[in-house]
């Protein structure tokens, strides 16, 4: 048996780099600083639509002003960054939830008079921006960024329609910190312990089944007892989203995301008929494989992600995780594994978990002239080993295009998530080698489970939201009528293999995507298949693959994700290209039927 990871020496990072405490003069000043910026942009107001027949003078005007306008947003940002660092830490502090809360509203109100800018932008055509460009060469650089503004005119509303949605919208987003500071406050009691949402969400991995049931009937007891101000928060914002999309005319509810995302509708269409088309070979067929190793008929719904083998599963020490990480990205390019190193020898990363510590992971890029920040909660198993491999890619994907700028550097989802899911391969492939024909079928396990999680499960979720905010036009729902959606989607994808037992109808309330970015779900299932092909092609050619990716990573949001792919020779549009990512999980599945036997 391992020994148990310790919780108390695992890192915690320090922000001292952005701002040393609440009080810090440097925020004001950075606020000041940003405020100056935007006020010089806003002299600008009327000169860009003044100056459309005058290419030469337009181009620099347009440089000039962009460079101002990503001046105000790096100083605007680094200050809200701070803001919700150490928020995310301190769920369970007050002074700190006021902190952000005021920080946003300030910050909204600064960007707020600036707001003319992208609209004034958006009255130009094409030809006139274009013929800037030439006239003025070094306003092209922000080509792509232009690119991305306008895509929103269609959908753009009133100057003073617009201000009113920014000036309201702090007041908006504390319907997201009420679900976020319930879920941090949550505790199951979980017979003689009480377990905060990770910890009892970790538990459902445990090998004992009976702790798992324990774990499963307090955690949907606690979240049941949570789900009228959960769904009130959920029915407010789809509300208030149904009442902005009506204004701006998109054409469903998700149109917003794709248009964010730099994707087509079908596209996503596509990618979603190809992993429902995949349920009955992959998911339905490997939990019922699972139920059979396990000597059962069928699933409960807490053993989904139980480990096979009832021993104590292996745990990593923190020093372990960290070595096949930088080892498994040193296999990539050395210069991956040295970038994910300084996040090591700094005090970057929070792993720590403790009270008042959100749950979830991520990378959280502040700006382009900052550094990234890394937060998890380690507990030691193959998952969170897996889960900092994945944040780190995030992390050096996020280093990487820094170079570009802030606004440059912005990344849409669809490709935010390549580096990261990349990262879990690498490190899978070094647990895979090497183990025993017993390791092997439990690491094909995980692996297969990590996909229908990443995949198979994110589809389902989109599925879930696309419903609900169906359902939503029709009025608020109820607890109840959420829940049965939940059950119905969840049935569909997991399979007549597990058992959605009772209880199991109030989970949707912890995935907190839902409230915080509607529709963001699909873009891990892109991400997770988009990287399966880009990784049949590193196994091609291992050689010439590093640099076309390091190419592609350093390159940010300035290519969309037709173009960022074409390098490689894969086409995201086909419906074939998901398919074939599908295919490979289907391989896996193969693969653990045969060590079952």
């Amino acid at each position: 048996m391992n020994a148990p990871v310790k919780l108390d020496t695992l890192p915690q990072w320090r922000l001292d780099d952005l701002y040393v405490g609440r009080d810090d003069p440097r925020i004001e000043t950075d606020l000041a600083a940003a405020k100056a910026a935007n006020d010089e942009l806003i002299k600008l107001k009327g000169r860009f639509v003044a100056m459309r027949g005058d290419p030469l003078r337009l181009g620099e005007l347009l440089d000039h002003g962009i460079t101002l306008y990503e001046t105000a947003t790096n100083g605007l940002w680094g200050v809200g960054a701070y803001a919700s660092l150490a928020a995310s830490v301190a769920r369970d502090d007050a002074a700190w939830a006021k902190f952000e809360g005021d920080l946003r509203t300030r910050s909204s109100q600064i960007a707020a008079e600036s707001l003319f800018f992208t609209l004034e932008l958006n009255q130009l055509e094409d030809n006139e921006i274009e013929m800037a460009f030439k006239a003025h060469p070094p306003a092209a650089r922000w080509r792509p960024w232009m690119r991305r503004v306008r895509l929103s005119r269609p959908h753009e509303l009133s100057p003073d329609l617009e201000r009113i949605l920014i000036d309201r919208g702090p007041a908006v987003a504390n319907w997201t910190r009420l679900y976020d500071e319930t879920l941090a406050r949550l505790v199951a009691k979980v017979g003689p312990e009480k377990l905060t949402l990770p910890e009892a969400l970790n538990r459902l991995s445990d090998p004992d089944a009976a702790r798992r049931k324990q774990a499963a009937v307090g955690l949907a007891k606690a979240l049941e007892e949570r789900t009228p101000n959960l769904a009130l928060a959920m029915n407010t914002l789809a509300f208030e989203k149904q009442v902005e999309d009506r204004w701006r005319k998109y054409p469903d509810p998700a149109a917003s995301r794709h248009i964010a995302n730099e994707v087509d509708a079908d596209a996503v269409e596509a990618l979603e008929a190809a992993v429902v088309e995949g349920y009955p070979s992959i998911s339905h067929r490997y939990y019922a494989l699972k139920a059979k190793v396990m000597g059962r008929k069928t699933l409960d719904y807490w053993d989904r992600n139980a480990p096979l083998d009832t021993a104590q599963p292996r745990t990593y020490g923190w020093d372990e995780a960290k070595g096949m990480v930088l080892e498994s990205f040193s296999d990539l390019a050395p210069k991956f594994a040295d970038t994910a190193q300084t996040f090591f020898a700094q005090p970057w990363i929070d792993a720590r978990p403790r009270a008042g510590k959100q749950s979830g992971a991520y990378s959280h890029p502040v700006t382009a002239n900052r550094h990234p920040y890394v937060f998890l909660n380690y507990m030691g198993e193959r998952r969170d080993v897996l889960t900092l491999a994945h944040e780190l890619g995030h992390a050096v994907h996020q280093t990487l295009c820094s170079p570009l700028g802030t606004l440059l550097a912005d990344t849409p989802l669809t490709l935010a998530e390549t580096a990261s899911i990349f990262g879990e391969g690498l490190v899978f492939e070094r647990l895979l080698a090497g183990a025993s024909k017993a390791e092997r079928m439990g690491l094909l396990a995980g692996k297969i489970e990590d996909g229908l999680n990443t995949v198979v499960r994110q589809i389902a979720f989109h599925r879930f939201e696309t419903r609900f905010h169906a359902a939503r036009l029709e009025g608020e729902l109820s607890p109840d009528h959420i829940s049965g959606l939940w059950l119905d989607v969840m049935s569909e994808s997991l399979g007549p293999a597990v058992k959605l037992n009772a209880g199991y109808e109030h989970y949707w309330a912890y995935v907190s995507h839902f409230v915080h970015a509607p529709f963001y779900v699909y873009a891990y299932a892109f991400g997770d298949l988009l990287v399966r092909g880009l990784m049949e092609k590193r196994r091609e050619d291992p050689k010439a693959f590093a640099p076309l990716y390091e190419d592609l990573l350093a390159a940010g949001g300035t290519r969309t994700y037709v173009e960022a792919l074409k390098p490689f020779g894969l086409n995201p549009r086909e419906k074939a290209f998901w398919a074939a990512g599908v295919k490979q999980l289907e391989r896996l599945v193969d693969e653990f039927d045969e060590l079952v036997g």
